[in-house]
């Protein structure tokens, strides 16, 4: 039971029993957390399959999608034999299962769900090779798959969940055989089928429809296209017996991240562990011809392109040495960021293929990396548990946020956000961003360009003369493009910090996802908290929660994608 005098969670089995959707409570943690706005509130949880085998887990960082599937549907796919063995006969045999009740007692209810498909839960079901699920079961081809979704990794086993409905466990489950789904990404303006990549550990790459792998009843893949098949474009140890020594063809090596360019028609970009990002487009099948010449000076940046135009992947970026640990898109696709294990943000003009700025961190590897909405500002997390924020018009750190006891390894602007006191004016941007952390604590930020202290110069053997106002007038000169530059002294940089500080899990955290309604976050053991905002709490008022927040989700689809304050809400 929730204590209401504290807001904190009671570990009695009627609690676990009254949670809904069997969402059992964390112990010792909050269902709610202070902003200046009002109370973020525990709308419910998701998780992977309650049979999921102990050993698989720890195996990869969970990662999080959120994926909205449109009203057209895509061309009808005949279901792939191997994969599916739904039937008519079993049909009939699963509805009757359905009606009378499974052999070992447990109970099935079939009803429609928050994205309008029909779907099944059952008490005592596993997915996957563990045993059957009969929602999974439930889904057939004249499922027409519309609606919200949340797509996650843990383990061999890639889920996906109803965003709009409570249920904890997964409507959907896909395995692999020996290998890890690592990193997926999802395009709603996909113009045909294949809408959501997924990256494995092996470096293979695989681009399937959603909305078909909704409709099919089985366990694996189907009507997928796979690419760099068994490491073929980075096989590593194979180009010194199948190619001269001048070329090499891409590593086998673990893929990392995964991403749409955004408008680039089809094309996607897959980062590996071994430094490299390869350029892919969706149209073309196989691999054909697929070496590249070898790597000249393995610490610079450098492009190479395929030799023949049949050829998949088009293009190699070679980033740095070591593993790339997060990339992202600017929002119109003008740039890319990436963060690696040597400790640098880099930023690429992408079209042009040029490095146009980066910097160290203060201290080990970068994590992860996101863009403000408008494209001027850039985050960056990692091991010296700072978040740097990147001016792109200055091309520096322009602050630095202070406030996570352990690694960031999540970080996101909030672009559904907007400030409780803003005006039409125009004289003052705010950002709202988010971090996360292996602390277990969802911090958020809100910058104020306009009212930050930031160093002028540092005169010999002095400190830095600071001022406040817009940092673009105060630089002595914008970095040159194309500079990488060292990790700044503590004193140079100013700090900020949270407005919002809470503890949210109680394992280490791997992701930040905010939505219209809510935030999402998620933890590497693969649990997700969806916390709704205070406008949609104190909307949804005495009324049902899951039918408030549902309904708003039909209306409006979730998209996936911000100085100092003193006064911060810690809970």
């Amino acid at each position: 039971m929730i204590n209401t005098a504290n807001g904190m969670m009671s570990t009695s089995s009627s609690s676990a029993a009254a949670a809904p959707g069997g969402n059992a409570p964390s112990p010792g943690l909050k269902t709610y957390f202070k902003s200046p706005e009002g109370r973020y509130k525990l709308h419910y949880e998701k998780g992977h399959p309650s049979g999921l085998m102990h050993y698989v887990q720890g195996k990869t960082v969970t990662q999080a999608t959120v994926a909205t599937i449109k009203d057209k549907p895509s061309p009808p796919t005949p279901p792939s034999q191997p994969s599916s063995s739904f039937s008519a006969s079993s049909g009939v045999r699963s509805a009757a299962a359905r009606l009378l009740g499974s052999g070992n007692g447990s109970r099935a209810l079939s009803f429609v769900g928050g994205n309008g498909g029909s779907k099944s839960i059952s008490g005592g079901s596993r997915l996957g090779p563990l045993g059957s699920n009969s929602s999974t079961s439930n889904l057939t081809s004249n499922f027409d798959g519309r609606g919200t979704y949340l797509i996650f990794n843990m383990g061999d086993g890639l889920f996906i969940s109803d965003l709009n409905s409570q249920d904890k466990e997964p409507m959907k489950a896909i395995y692999f055989n020996n290998v890890y789904p690592v990193c997926h990404a999802f395009d709603s303006d996909a113009k045909d089928g294949h809408d959501l990549l997924i990256g494995l550990s092996t470096g293979d790459v695989y681009s399937v429809s959603l909305r078909q792998q909704l409709q099919d009843s089985g366990k694996k893949l189907v009507g997928a296209q796979h690419y760099n098949k068994d490491g073929s474009v980075n096989g590593s140890q194979n180009s010194s017996t199948h190619f001269p020594s001048s070329r090499r063809i891409i590593d086998k090596c673990r893929c990392t991240c995964i991403s749409w360019v955004p408008g680039g028609d089809g094309a996607f970009v897959v980062a590996h562990a071994d430094g490299n990002i390869y350029v892919y487009e969706k149209s073309k099948e196989g691999a054909g011809d697929s070496s590249f010449p070898a790597i000249k000076d393995p610490t610079q940046f450098s492009v190479a392109h395929a030799r023949y135009s049949k050829s998949n992947p088009i293009a190699r970026w070679h980033i740095c040495q070591g593993s790339i640990n997060g990339i992202a898109f600017s929002t119109d696709g003008t740039y890319l960021a990436t963060v690696g294990r040597d400790g640098y943000l880099r930023v690429f003009d992408y079209s042009k293929e040029q490095l146009i700025c980066g910097g160290k961190s203060y201290y080990g590897a970068l994590l992860c990396c996101a863009w403000s909405n408008d494209g001027k500002y850039v985050l960056a997390g990692g091991e010296d548990d700072l978040v740097q924020i990147w001016s792109m018009v200055d091309r520096k750190v322009v602050a630095w946020g202070e406030g996570h006891n352990s690694w960031v390894s999540g970080v996101a602007f909030d672009s559904f956000w907007s400030s409780p006191n803003s005006d039409d004016s125009g004289d003052s941007v705010l950002y709202r961003f988010g971090s996360v952390g292996q602390d277990t604590q969802l911090l958020l930020w809100d910058l104020e360009m306009d009212e930050i202290v930031v160093p002028l110069r540092r005169p010999p053997g002095g400190s830095p003369t600071l001022s406040t106002g817009s940092q673009s007038s105060h630089w002595d000169n914008v970095t040159p493009v194309g500079t990488l530059q060292p990790a700044p002294s503590m004193r140079d940089i100013p700090k900020i910090s949270p407005v919002v500080a809470h503890r949210v899990h109680t394992e280490p955290l791997s992701g930040l996802i905010f939505t219209t309604e809510s935030v999402l976050t998620v933890c590497r053991e693969g649990h997700i908290k969806v916390w709704i905002r205070p406008h949609i709490a104190e909307a949804q008022g005495a009324s049902n929660p899951e039918t408030a927040l549902s309904t708003s989700l039909k209306d409006k689809p979730l998209l996936s994608s911000k100085v100092s304050n003193s006064s911060g809400y810690k809970q």
